[in-house]
């Protein structure tokens, strides 16, 4: 009666958990790792609700086989979230989840009712334990790897792992019926390590997204490719680079300019997703209001803006970063009466000879960390690349 309790706890948890998810995901703009992580928790859904239907209905064997490939499935697509999160690619580690979870539920319904609870187990156990640890990885690397709210990410992922990396090896060395196994690595142990780690996963990630929802979301209002607009990441790289060999060929300098927001997913938790959105919004307006009139601006990874124009000197850059600071600062300060983000403004000037396109946006990036998290000056310039 324990277990069925301790089972019926688990199920709840995990309806609740995704419906919540779920639902917040379509009442709100979200990017790709929040939709990639809904499906993940969707795919827990699924499981819990073959698993119900393979309880309750013992004859309904095939009910094992839906619940392993869902379960590999959840798994996977939390993992392939936290690489689109830090821009990863997609395509090959897509087909190999796709792969493993119809694997999963193949091994099942290949043994067929004979199987009994644990048919096709070790199909579903090994990329459980390979997806997890990948999936702890990621949330170390990139993007992620800056994120506060990600360390709890890393200890779910990392002690799920483990758990059925512990749970292959007593599988295969003293088998399902053993006492280790039972005890360690038994229904009971896996249905409470499922409500941590969902809580965990739910929480982790709706942090992590809230501060990602607004940066990422307005993109598509700001007229991609405009001239007028703030461009996409590869069109701002492009144009950049061909404004240094042009700048170089008529004697000028490029100064390239970052902007960066930090703690906005605190905000966003804190006040509401509103007023983090409006904060972005005000933004990207204030850093176009203090642009130059040629001047260019583009998106960035880690939800920054770049602008490029030039300058006829270092000091040149710098005031136009100070106005372009107070204007951020002044656009911040009316739309939220005081709750402000952490702003940082990077500048990197290019010699006429020696500027490089990859070089200034690294060393502007850079200055940018550094000015978010100082204290002296919220505008750096940086020093010239070697």
């Amino acid at each position: 009666m324990e277990q069925d309790s301790l089972a019926t706890v688990t199920a709840l948890v995990v309806v609740v958990s995704a419906v919540l998810f779920i639902v917040e995901t379509f009442l709100r703009r979200d990017d790709a790792a929040g939709r990639l992580w809904a499906l993940g928790f969707l795919s827990g859904l699924v499981t819990t609700l073959f698993y119900l239907v393979w309880a309750t209905q013992p004859a309904s064997w095939w009910g094992v086989a839906g619940g392993n490939g869902a379960f590999v499935a959840s798994t996977g697509l939390m993992w392939l979230g936290c690489r689109r999160y830090n821009e990863g690619s997609m395509r090959g580690p897509a087909a190999v989840v796709a792969v493993a979870a119809a694997a999963a539920a193949a091994a099942a319904l290949l043994e067929g009712p004979e199987g009994g609870d644990w048919a096709g187990a070790l199909w579903m156990f090994v990329p459980l334990w390979v997806f997890a640890g990948l999936a702890a990885l990621a949330t170390r690397r990139g993007a992620l790897r800056h994120a506060p709210t990600a360390a709890a990410l890393t200890c779910a992922f990392a002690v799920q792992s483990t758990f059925y990396a512990g749970r292959v090896v007593a599988f295969v060395a003293a088998g399902p019926e053993s006492a280790l196994f039972e005890t360690w690595f038994g229904t009971a142990a896996a249905s409470v390590l499922t409500i941590v780690l969902t809580i965990t996963m739910v929480v982790g990630t709706s942090v992590l997204r809230a501060g990602r929802t607004g940066l990422r979301g307005r993109a598509a209002h700001d007229g991609e490719g405009s001239p007028f607009g703030i461009r996409s990441r590869a069109e701002f790289d492009a144009a950049l680079a061909q404004a240094v060999l042009d700048a170089r060929r008529h004697g000028e300098q490029i100064a390239v300019f970052v902007v960066r927001l930090e703690e906005l997913d605190y905000i966003a938790t804190a006040f509401g997703i509103e007023l983090a959105d409006e904060l972005v919004a005000q933004g990207r307006d204030a850093v176009r209001r203090s642009t130059t009139a040629l001047a260019v601006v583009g998106e960035q990874d880690d939800d920054l803006l770049a602008v490029m124009t030039t300058v006829r000197s270092s000091g040149e850059a710098r005031r136009l970063g100070m106005a372009m600071y107070r204007e951020l600062f002044d656009a911040f300060n009316a739309a939220s009466g005081g709750v402000l983000p952490s702003l940082g403004v990077g500048i990197a000037v290019g010699s006429v000879r020696g500027q490089d396109a990859d070089a200034l946006l690294a060393d502007a990036r850079a200055a940018a960390l550094r000015a978010a998290s100082s204290v002296a000056s919220a505008v750096l310039v940086a020093e010239p690349s070697a």
